[in-house]
């Protein structure tokens, strides 16, 4: 938090606490995170550029069909699928596919997405969230520049989106998420 001093009226000074920039979008994508309808985890995310919201994106079945709530069955969860894996079987679409899916290559253009992930069992923030391997290459692709992943409250993780092209996890098989 940065403290932030002003003068209210009448001469009387005031100080507030300030959140920095980068929490305050994430304090945005955790309230889009309580649109999904994954029974496993909770993601939010939204792209930003020169200070504007781009887009949003919460992860959750295709529009039109039906979700994971209204089935009330994760079929990752029924299989017992370790997480990172298997997101073929998956009824979601995620987080960042929605937000990306949702604006234009010109708005995504140098932009920053942020993401936030909650753990539906306990409310808990995703220990170590990080996009899966296919949203890694839909936010390559977009030419996204920066991921900020938040960790919890006030700390976050800043991935350069070059990182992901260079050190190219497909290539020795690890997840995401």
């Amino acid at each position: 938090m940065s403290k932030t001093v002003f003068f209210c009226l009448k001469g009387v000074v005031c100080i507030m606490n300030r959140i920095n920039k980068h929490n305050y979008y994430l304090d945005i994508a955790e309230t889009v995170l309580e649109r999904s309808t994954c029974l496993r985890k909770a993601y939010g995310a939204i792209v930003v550029k020169n200070d504007e919201i781009i887009s949003t994106g919460y992860n959750g079945a295709p529009r039109g069909r039906a979700n994971c709530c209204e089935l009330q069955v994760c079929m990752r969860e029924k299989l017992n699928i370790p997480r990172g894996e298997r997101y073929e079987l998956c009824r979601s679409v995620h987080a960042e596919a929605n937000a990306i899916i949702s604006a234009s290559r010109r708005d995504l253009l140098d932009s920053v997405i942020y993401l936030v992930g909650k753990e539906i069992s306990t409310g808990e923030y995703v220990s170590g969230a990080s996009s899966c391997s296919m949203c890694k290459r839909l936010v390559i692709n977009a030419g996204i520049k920066q991921v900020i992943i938040r960790d919890d409250k006030e700390n976050f993780r800043i991935v350069d989106v070059e990182d992901w092209i260079t050190n190219d996890d497909s290539l020795n098989e690890e997840g995401g998420y």
